[in-house]
């Protein structure tokens, strides 16, 4: 196969997802000159991406038959074989030598699948999960982990500058996702720490904030304490990741860390204490809305005491 030379202006991109992170994604490489089909579950997501320029599919495979490369950011992995592998999926319409690159945080083995389908049709496959959030999204400095062909990967540099800041190549197909699972599993237990944390302040009765100015520049400081502990002190919870997704990657994590025969206690316990934010109500929020159910099981009313000041 012919490998494409991708650039802007000559390389069409095909984006199927604009959900929170993927609209922002999509938007830097329109911004970048590339030209872009786009297809969502719900047309009104895009709607901004159409007003810059994007044009409109009414299905994946009919962004596949538009496109040269076709991205797809999308929930949960059954939502990436229906716009991957299925009837009217991306694969459908493509043509030999096109791209696919899936930037859901998937399964390893799915990613596999798609890779093996692709290449039985003359198609290339990479799996690009990415960490950074909301923020990294918007402000194009997400953390990409790609898996694949080596060669396919560097191709399409100009499309990762477009959205991160921070690109590796990890391996095969799959290495992506998997490399992804060590992200969320460092997440899920890092989450639970600043979470009690916070709680540990308040009932001391120390001011959140001047607490945050200490800790988050010292040896306990991390991404989650800089970026949403701000948040969790503001009562503001909405999604940069929901908590429903997040579940599904411990989900994934678990699963894999059993069949190579590893026990991951702490990650076990991350998915318990996500379930009950779940069960709560809070599916949709943000990964920090963990901070909800751990002061529910306190007794600690977190959003009166916020409003109190």
């Amino acid at each position: 196969m012919t490998l494409l030379k991708i650039a802007a202006g000559t390389t069409r991109l095909g984006w199927i997802g604009t959900g929170v992170m993927g609209a922002s994604m999509c938007g830097h490489l329109i911004r970048r000159g590339f030209s872009l089909t786009v297809y969502s579950r719900t047309a009104s997501k895009a709607a901004q991406l159409l007003a810059a320029g994007a044009r409109w599919a009414d299905s994946p495979q009919a962004v596949a038959e538009q496109s040269d490369v076709v991205f797809s950011m999308v929930g949960f992995p059954h939502d990436v074989r229906e716009v991957l592998l299925g009837p009217r999926g991306a694969l459908a319409g493509c043509q030999p030598g096109n791209i696919l690159v899936d930037m859901t945080t998937s399964e390893p083995a799915l990613a596999r699948e798609i890779a093996g389908a692709a290449r039985a049709q003359g198609v290339y496959s990479v799996d690009a999960p990415v960490s950074g959030g909301d923020v990294g999204a918007r402000e194009a400095r997400l953390s990409i982990m790609l898996g694949g062909d080596r060669d396919v990967c560097t191709a399409l540099e100009p499309c990762w500058e477009a959205m991160g800041t921070t690109i590796v190549y990890q391996g095969g197909p799959g290495a992506g996702q998997h490399t992804k699972m060590v992200n969320q599993i460092l997440i899920a237990t890092n989450m639970i720490g600043v979470c009690e944390a916070l709680l540990y302040a308040y009932r001391a009765g120390l001011d959140l904030n001047t607490v945050l100015q200490s800790v988050a520049s010292g040896a306990a400081g991390s991404w989650s304490l800089t970026h949403l502990g701000p948040r969790i002190i503001a009562n503001d919870f909405a999604p940069g990741f929901f908590v429903e997704h997040f579940v599904k990657d411990m989900g994934i994590a678990l699963h894999e860390s059993q069949r190579m025969g590893l026990d991951l206690p702490g990650l076990a316990l991350a998915q318990q204490l996500y379930t009950s934010v779940i069960a709560q109500g809070h599916g949709r929020a943000g990964t920090h809305a963990l901070q909800l159910a751990l002061a529910a099981s306190a007794g600690i009313d977190w959003p009166q005491r916020a409003a109190l000041g």
